[in-house]
């Protein structure tokens, strides 16, 4: 079993795994059903300065059968860039899926 300095002397390693490993890229959500219409939500107070409301959405269920509300929520804001909701996009006769995102300015 490692002891207590070696465990901390390796920890910088681990965490830079951790840190260079990239999540494979989102699926595309591409469905023949068109999303119902947003719901009318005032958002909360913000938690504090710094955080922009990302508003409740239609998203595809996990069995990908049918849109499901997706809650809004206050996301913590990145200099420099601003955030773009997240939205269904009309693609021929069928929808696909834009999630939400950080853009440079």
């Amino acid at each position: 079993m490692l002891n207590r300095r070696r465990m901390l002397a390796l920890a910088p390693l681990a965490m830079g795994g951790l840190l260079a490993f990239q999540p494979a890229a989102e699926a595309q959500i591409i469905v023949d059903i068109a999303p119902p219409p947003p719901r009318a939500v005032r958002p909360p107070p913000p938690p504090r300065r710094g955080y922009v409301w990302e508003p409740g959405h239609w998203g595809w269920s996990a069995n990908g059968r049918r849109h499901v509300w997706v809650e809004g929520r206050w996301i913590a804001e990145r200099r420099g860039q601003r955030y773009v909701e997240p939205a269904w996009v009309a693609d021929g006769p069928r929808w696909r899926y834009v999630p939400g995102h950080w853009q440079a300015y």
